[in-house]
């Protein structure tokens, strides 16, 4: 079921939207930043850490920075120096952290060796993520899918990865299609991904790589015991977020929530930086065959959900191309939104269809991801249950791909296991009742529903057409705090120190393979 929007309002939002964002994109072209730098050498076979527990990436990417900058990237003088010091990767990176190496670009024929040498160690870690595609691929063919939708998406977060996966594989045996291991609280602002299996996380579970591959062999367990390939998904944000997306690509994650806006209006992470990372982030999950999943939901959090539901599609049309100008595909675009109008204003429930369907409508082919209430819940659990149960009801009738499970106790408490079950008991009885209900209801063309989704897009047109004629354009909206009523200036925030702009010299075999130049 669709609203009946006029086809050339919705193109005018999207060419405004890739006017906004065509300055992003080249801003990100002409800069690198240290993650993305770490990610390469990562894709390249570099892993581990030193005995307190800084990876060797870090200490490798630093010594380069050190020696001679961050502009030309770290793949010409590092593989240059493997062949000068007769070392692998491992082995230079602990005497560059020891000062046992010195680093220099090469130019001419030292350069064009050390360039292919480079090219082919990072072609074996995009060759991991062609091959966990293909590996999933293969599984849902042989096991099968999720037999309907929307994918009911439920969180585990108990800071020891030990524990999350019973969790995990209990919430799969009750119903989720979807696994989210939530990271420890904080981690988006390390800037170094830990190292091993973690047992301590705080409010959630560490992301590393280790930790994804347990989870991922456990699910893959319980895959094929229940007859349907069970998702798993995690965190590619903040200061590590192309580090992340390789790691989760290379070891078969599924989603990824990937957005540059979350970790700059909610962690303090500078603005260009954030965008850089986002770009090769976004370039490994569309190779790796993940789906991402941006943070709209989280404006309405701070922002009024009513007053503020036009930058809910702001930012959507902005992901979109984004996310289309990194190669991902619609069906890879769980674009965020979610349930969030306070349940005393007065036709809430009609607001929150017109809010649901005008996103389902703008991207039909897209998986959107559908948050559940939050920020009205209180300690009266049994309001909060009815108010999911609503929740759950509008998911169904406007046919949203990406379900998250909303629990009565949910940002009052952590919730208990009991909370989860019930909460999945809540999603099952809609959605077993209501069934296809979307198919039967048809909001009036001119009525209330189909009018506030015409006045919603209406101001999204118009803020986009205010960004474009700021001197900066996204970059001075994001610092007016235009999005979540966060004031976020691009000359400042986390990791600014960690942005280098491009030379001439330049080169990432990791962005030239993705971007299909070689």
């Amino acid at each position: 079921m669709r609203l009946e929007l006029d086809p050339r309002t919705i193109a005018q939002a999207r060419a405004l939207a890739a006017k906004v964002g065509d300055p992003i994109v080249e801003m990100a072209k002409k800069h690198t930043t240290v993650a993305v730098e770490r990610a390469t050498l990562r894709l390249a076979g570099l892993a581990g850490a030193d005995p307190d527990g800084t990876p060797w990436v870090n200490h490798l990417v630093d010594a380069v920075r050190a020696d001679i900058g961050l502009e030309h990237g770290v793949s010409l003088p590092v593989w240059q120096a493997l062949s000068a010091y007769d070392n692998d990767l491992a082995r230079l990176a602990e005497e560059a952290a020891a000062g046992q190496v010195t680093f220099h670009l090469p130019e001419g024929a030292e350069a064009e060796l050390a360039a292919k040498h480079a090219r082919e160690a990072v072609g074996v870690g995009i060759a991991r993520l062609d091959a966990s595609r293909v590996a999933r691929e293969r599984m849902i063919a042989e096991i099968g899918d999720a037999p309907r939708k929307p994918w009911i998406y439920l969180i585990v977060a108990t800071g020891d990865i030990y524990e999350d996966i019973p969790q995990a594989q209990a919430a799969a045996r009750e119903g989720a299609d979807i696994i989210a291991v939530i990271r420890s609280t904080g981690q988006s602002l390390l800037d170094y991904v830990p190292e091993g299996a973690t047992r301590e996380g705080f409010a959630g579970t560490y992301a590393t790589q280790e930790n994804f591959r347990l989870m991922r062999a456990a699910l893959d367990e319980t895959s094929r015991e229940l007859g349907r390939y069970v998702r798993l998904t995690n965190y590619a944000s903040g200061l590590c977020m192309p580090e992340i997306a390789a790691l989760a690509g290379m070891e078969r994650l599924d989603m990824m929530l990937n957005d540059s806006m979350y970790g700059i209006l909610f962690r303090d992470i500078n603005p260009v930086r954030t965008f850089v990372d986002q770009r090769l982030s976004r370039q490994i999950h569309a190779r790796a065959g993940i789906i991402i999943n941006t943070g709209e939901d989280n404006y309405l959090t701070t922002a009024d959900a009513v007053e503020a539901a036009h930058t809910v599609t702001t930012s959507q049309l902005l992901n979109e191309y984004f996310a289309k100008e990194a190669g991902l595909e619609d069906w890879q675009l769980g674009l965020g939104h979610a349930f969030e109008i306070n349940p005393d204003v007065p036709d809430s429930f009609r607001l929150e269809l017109a809010h649901a369907l005008l996103a389902k409508t703008i991207f039909p082919d897209a998986p959107l991801k559908w948050m559940p209430p939050t920020r009205h819940m209180t300690g009266d659990i049994f309001k909060g249950y009815l108010l999911d149960g609503f929740f759950n009801l509008a998911g169904a009738m406007t046919d949203q791909g990406i379900l998250l499970v909303g629990m009565m106790t949910e940002a009052v408490v952590t919730p208990w296991l009991s909370d989860r079950d019930l909460a999945l008991q809540n999603v099952r009885y809609v959605m077993e009742s209501a069934g296809k209900l979307g198919e039967d209801f048809h909001p009036a063309p001119d009525g209330f529903i189909a009018n506030r989704a015409r006045e919603v897009l209406g101001e999204s047109i118009d803020l986009l057409g205010k960004i474009i004629d700021e001197p900066n354009g996204l970059l001075d909206a994001i610092a007016d705090g235009t999005f979540g009523l966060m004031k976020r200036p691009a000359d400042a925030g986390k990791g600014l120190e960690g942005v280098a702009e491009k030379s001439s010299a330049y080169y990432n075999p990791a962005s030239t393979i993705l971007e299909g130049e070689e």
